[in-house]
């Protein structure tokens, strides 16, 4: 099963570099290669469904939803339980292709009702990447306080020294 790194790679995989949205799986090698890190095989099938479950998950916590796309991967899915040794482990049955898009969904979901309303968008309206914030008090903002938290605390400083009326 894919973790909490693994998800935030997929969803941060849209960053904005110089102003402009880069989609780092938009190079069919860059994601073949990216899923079988992660136990994939890559392929046409693959890819297609990791982007739709990625964008899905995306607009899901950017509160746009996407319910019919999650409904559609997630289509025919089971987990089944099995003992083991060590306790239960849960079989996920479906087709391979549409795996890893599986699991996204299933990290994805592990979070948010593990970690309610730590995993959510950059607070940098120029940014697209999102935070899994795991500060005891919950208060992360932004991506990277040395990028985007750092870009804006300066824009709100010069703007407030802008207002301020400097003396003769």
């Amino acid at each position: 099963m894919l973790d909490d790194q693994a998800l935030m790679e997929a969803l941060n995989s849209t960053p904005v570099v110089e102003g402009r949205r880069r989609d780092l799986w938009h190079e069919d090698h860059e994601l073949d290669g990216w899923a079988r890190e992660h136990g994939g095989h890559g392929g046409d099938e693959e890819r297609r469904w990791l982007r739709t479950a990625r964008d899905a998950l995306q607009a899901m916590e950017s509160g746009t939803g996407a319910e019919s796309r999650l409904r559609r991967v997630l289509a025919g899915v089971r987990r089944t339980p099995e003992p083991s040794a060590t306790g239960i482990e849960w079989r996920l049955e479906v087709a391979p292709e549409r795996r890893l898009a599986v699991e996204l969904v299933l990290a994805w979901a592990d979070v948010t009702e593990r970690m309610p309303g730590r995993l959510r968008p950059c607070e940098n309206p120029e940014c697209r990447l999102f935070l899994l914030d795991r500060s005891r008090a919950n208060t992360a903002r932004w991506c990277s306080m040395k990028t985007c938290g750092n870009r804006l605390k300066a824009r709100r400083h010069q703007a407030r020294t802008r207002e301020t009326p400097q003396p003769d």
